[in-house]
């Protein structure tokens, strides 16, 4: 007997588990949780070559990437695993008893690894990737997510351009483990007649009558139009919202950061600074790379500072310029270096390198933020052509995990140098990476990931400040991001209000009264202010 049959056997008691059983991992998905409330199945529909292998790898990546805990669930994996050589597609016909029999099991084999992932390993949404092309199938799986308390949410993608169809067949069906072989003819053949063997018990979704109460969406042609029906949460909608947005069509993705910057070779983070005189030679070699590549339809995005629109305006092309692609935000750190951060804020700094990813700076953003910020570029980027990005390390190390299927643990140490680009290539099931380095030295900004350190006294427990629970230093001041050459910041580096020094005059003294004084803004009413109203930066 197969190892999926023998694991369906052994599942059969487990179907008697109730929906009350405890979730594993609740404090690890508190984000994801708020977006979803209950976990979710969303359950692939379509014949075979319909892109919903494709959608489902896509959305798994997304949807991980905006921090919700998703996996795809292949039920092709499993009847693999059942039967272990694929001969013909007679195997998918519907009078054939024993492959019908066979095809059920691993379904319900799938399903009670759909439970295990949702109740106990911390997952909040499982794609059940199959073709699930009847009625009685779709019931089987209602049936189960109604007995543990899950949500279900229908993608069905109808196809019925020839073109698309021999494609898809080509590009990814020629390079299945059903076929060894490397006959095309033969491959494109086969595949045929199995998704006639599909079309004869195909019964799509019904919006007007049988599947009226269920939530779905309908991809029809590849993203030509959509239908969509009864959307439950939010969640589903992000999942239709990026549905909709991406788009299957060939076209890369350049991303490369600013040259080097004044604050690069000084050790700072943040700020506004200019470009360095090498950061100006490798903007003239970014200039003659898109004219050795001839990207000639290329469009060019940048943030809103300075560093990267000088990058850019050695080009010679029209760009645009896009604030949610600035550097994340340090906060009370902008401008200081690392040695700086430890000596004047020790607890930060270790703080830091407990969760990078999650720890947020005082007054200012974590990579969570950040990702959150630049969901909007992602979509983008998906619909777009051929598209030059530059930008930032935290920021490249956003956009690089999304496109790479990174973790958030990983992202933080993405290594980004300068003066190098990377050509970012969509493929059938993931992303083709190819580096350019274009000669133009540049200091290394990036820092390892910290090593285990063995403590002779035990650590002191330290709060983490993340983005659940938001903390903030008390007497802290936030610097503005933007400002003009002859618009420099009022005080450069001082970290805290309470860091100030102001002269013994009496403009000094004015200066300390009004720097304790709080702030209120927007107040036309005749009615006196109530300094406990204000808030003080």
């Amino acid at each position: 007997m197969s190892a999926c049959l023998q694991r369906e056997k052994g599942s059969a008691s487990g179907a008697e588990t109730k929906r009350t059983e405890p979730r594993g991992n609740e404090k690890k998905c508190s984000w994801a949780l708020y977006m979803t409330n209950s976990p979710t199945v969303i359950v692939m529909i379509g014949l075979p070559a319909r892109g919903k292998t494709y959608m489902s790898k896509k959305l798994t990546r997304y949807l991980n990437w905006i921090g919700v805990p998703t996996k795809v669930f292949n039920l092709g994996v499993y009847r693999r695993e059942a039967v272990k050589a694929y001969k013909s597609y007679d195997f998918f016909r519907h009078d054939n008893q024993e492959a019908m029999r066979i095809r059920k099991q691993c379904a319900l084999v799938a399903l009670q690894d759909v439970k295990a992932y949702l109740n106990e390993e911390g997952g909040q949404i499982a794609v059940f990737d199959a073709t699930n092309t009847t009625r009685e199938r779709r019931d089987l799986i209602l049936s189960f997510a109604e007995e543990y308390a899950y949500k279900v949410f229908f993608v069905e993608s109808v196809c019925d351009d020839p073109e698309v169809i021999a494609a898809n067949i080509l590009d990814v069906k020629v390079s299945s483990p059903d076929y060894p072989e490397s006959n095309r003819e033969r491959v494109m053949d086969d595949f045929l007649k199995r998704i006639e063997c599909y079309k004869v018990t195909y019964q799509p979704l019904d919006p007007d009558e049988y599947d009226k109460d269920l939530s779905f969406i309908k991809v029809m042609n590849v993203g030509r139009q959509f239908l969509v029906n009864r959307i439950q949460d939010y969640i589903q909608s992000k999942i239709v919202y990026y549905l909709m947005n991406i788009h299957v069509h060939s076209h890369s993705i350049y991303l490369c950061r600013h040259g080097e910057s004044d604050h690069n070779v000084q050790g700072r983070i943040g700020g506004d600074s200019e470009l360095s005189p090498r950061g100006k030679q490798f903007s003239h070699a970014l200039r003659d790379f898109i004219e050795e590549h001839k990207l000639s339809d290329l469009k060019v995005w940048t943030s809103q500072l300075r560093r990267t629109i000088q990058t850019a305006e050695e080009l010679g092309v029209p760009y645009e310029q896009w604030k949610i692609l600035n550097e994340i935000d340090a906060g009370v750190c902008e401008e200081m270096t690392y040695d700086m951060i430890q000596n004047t804020f020790p607890e930060e700094f270790a703080l830091r390198d407990q969760d990078k990813y999650h720890y947020r700076y005082p007054g200012g953003e974590s990579y969570q933020d950040l990702v959150q910020r630049l969901e909007p570029v992602i979509m983008e980027l998906e619909r777009q052509g051929n598209v030059l990005v530059i930008c930032h390390q935290a920021v490249m190390r956003c956009l690089l995990a999304y496109f790479l299927d990174k973790s958030a643990d990983d992202l933080p140490y993405l290594k980004c140098p300068l003066h190098t680009v990377l050509k970012l290539t969509p493929v059938a099931y993931g992303c083709k990476v190819e580096t350019f380095y274009l000669n133009v030295e540049a200091v290394s900004t990036h820092r390892d990931r910290p090593l285990g350190k063995v403590r002779r006294e035990p650590a002191p427990i330290l709060l983490r400040r993340n983005s659940y629970t938001p903390l903030s230093s008390h007497d802290q001041v936030k610097r503005p991001r933007l400002y003009s050459a002859g618009n420099r910041p009022w005080l450069a580096l001082a970290p805290s209000p309470s860091a100030l020094q102001f002269p013994e005059t009496p403009e000094g003294e004015l200066m300390h009264q009004q720097s304790q004084e709080p702030l209120c803004e927007g107040n036309d009413s005749d009615i006196p202010e109530d300094p406990n109203d204000c808030v003080r930066f």
